[in-house]
């Protein structure tokens, strides 16, 4: 029997392995979010959801009919969502906490929650909707006007490119040299962990050390939601 040289085994090894992390991101993005039992899950974990339930339904009716639009159109679509579907709510009087990250079905069974709740809520509506991670970056930021920290939801066309930002402050989405009352001081995705620069955002990190985003990702679990690609289990 005929032997391959050592490298053709190799390639052929990378290259399969390569197809399964498609394969299995592919999937991620397919897989179906079982609204029935993300209900029932969010009612078993925070009491009946009144009409939360309303927010939630009109929240899987926007991810079931949007998938096919630009990116333009997406980033547009789900900003005006939650920025009108949820009203702006300090963590001391809706959580009874200084600082508490709230899942997406947390915020719409509330239908209220603070600037990370909005950020939070659009990164995984666009997600859902086919955008890729890379392009996708919580960003916290200094509102100057405001004097105050605050977190957007910022896009990326290209690793290069200026990104959108999306806010619940505005409805309008604007390019970041175009927002000079926002300071970036960092952000983050289920990748990592970036510090804004003149050549770019540079990887510092893991998000994995984010504890409260990785009390989020434990909560939609426990809700029903499937792991975010970068924050499985090793």
């Amino acid at each position: 029997m005929a032997v391959r040289p050592a490298h053709k085994r190799f390639r052929s090894r990378l290259l399969f392995a390569l197809a399964t992390m498609c394969m299995a991101y592919v999937g991620y993005l397919a897989a179906d979010w079982d609204f029935s039992e993300i209900s029932r899950r969010a009612e078993t974990l925070y009491g009946p959801s009144g009409a939360g339930r309303q927010r939630i339904d009109a929240w899987q009716d926007l991810l079931a009919t949007e998938k096919q639009v630009s990116e333009m159109d997406k980033l547009a679509v789900v900003n005006q969502f939650f920025n009108k579907q949820l009203r702006y709510e300090e963590d001391s009087d809706l959580w009874h906490e200084v600082d508490y990250w709230a899942t997406p079905v947390e915020s719409l069974i509330k239908g209220a929650g603070d600037c990370e709740d909005y950020a939070i809520a659009k990164y995984f509506s666009l997600r859902r909707l086919g955008i890729p991670g890379e392009k996708l970056l919580i960003t916290y930021v200094k509102a100057l006007r405001l004097n105050r920290a605050h977190m957007v939801l910022t896009y990326y066309s290209s690793p290069d490119a200026v990104p959108l930002v999306l806010d619940s402050l505005i409805d309008d989405i604007k390019p970041a040299n175009e927002r000079p009352d926002l300071l970036p001081v960092y952000a983050f995705n289920a990748q990592g962990v970036w510090l804004p620069g003149a050549q770019g955002n540079k990887k510092t990190g893991d998000s994995k050390r984010l504890s409260r985003w990785q009390d989020v990702l434990k909560k939609m679990g426990a809700e029903g939601f499937p792991t975010e690609p970068g924050n499985e289990e090793h």
